[in-house]
């Protein structure tokens, strides 16, 4: 794997070597081998864009109501693999699954997928990662049959909501900016 702790540019990873993997009962311990690494995101277990009737959660909670949608079908997202390794989360799914994402939001529409996260370590941020990411992403979205993708991405110097992905490389795979959501997010949809 990469390392860029010695200071210099991390090395772009060769998109080929990435496995992607939707996250379902079956593959469910590979989702969990990410989250419980050093670094990763188990404060939060995505669950910060999904429906819960409480607002503060604790993180083994978190774990908890996110298996269980797991357990019951619901689609939460896909994992990267490298070298046998866990190393990166999209949350992409239908829309209806999240809790209200932007206040545009029409609920009436059907076939809309949304992509909210992503979490790549630290070491391999710089490497494409994410980029390989969102193109799997959008991939599957659409295999599963969604009719649009929307996201919510940030500008590269937005001090907040970077979890989410930046603007441009959404801009790049065709996303169209349709509004915000709040000070910083903007609503982007790309359609097939």
């Amino acid at each position: 794997m990469p390392n860029s702790s010695n200071g210099s540019r991390p090395e772009r990873l060769d998109p080929g070597r990435i496995r992607f993997i939707e996250v379902t009962r079956e593959t469910r311990g590979r989702f969990e081998d990410l989250f419980e690494q050093p670094g990763a995101p188990k404060y939060c277990w995505c669950m910060a864009w999904r429906h819960s009737s409480r607002e503060h959660i604790q993180n083994d909670e978190k774990k908890r109501m996110m298996t269980a949608l797991i357990d019951v079908g619901t689609p939460v997202g896909i994992v990267a693999e490298l070298d046998g390794k866990m190393v990166g989360w999209c949350s992409v799914a239908p829309r209806e699954t999240y809790r209200r994402l932007s206040k545009q939001q029409d609920d009436s529409e059907t076939g809309v997928w949304s992509i909210v996260c992503f979490y790549v370590p630290r070491a391999l941020r710089g490497t494409g990662l994410a980029s390989a990411l969102l193109d799997a992403a959008i991939e599957h979205a659409f295999a599963k049959g969604a009719r649009v993708i929307e996201a919510y991405p940030v500008d590269e110097a937005a001090p907040s909501y970077r979890f989410m992905g930046f603007r441009d490389m959404f801009t790049a795979r065709g996303f169209q900016e349709i509004g915000t959501a709040g000070a910083r997010r903007r609503v982007m949809r790309l359609s097939r």
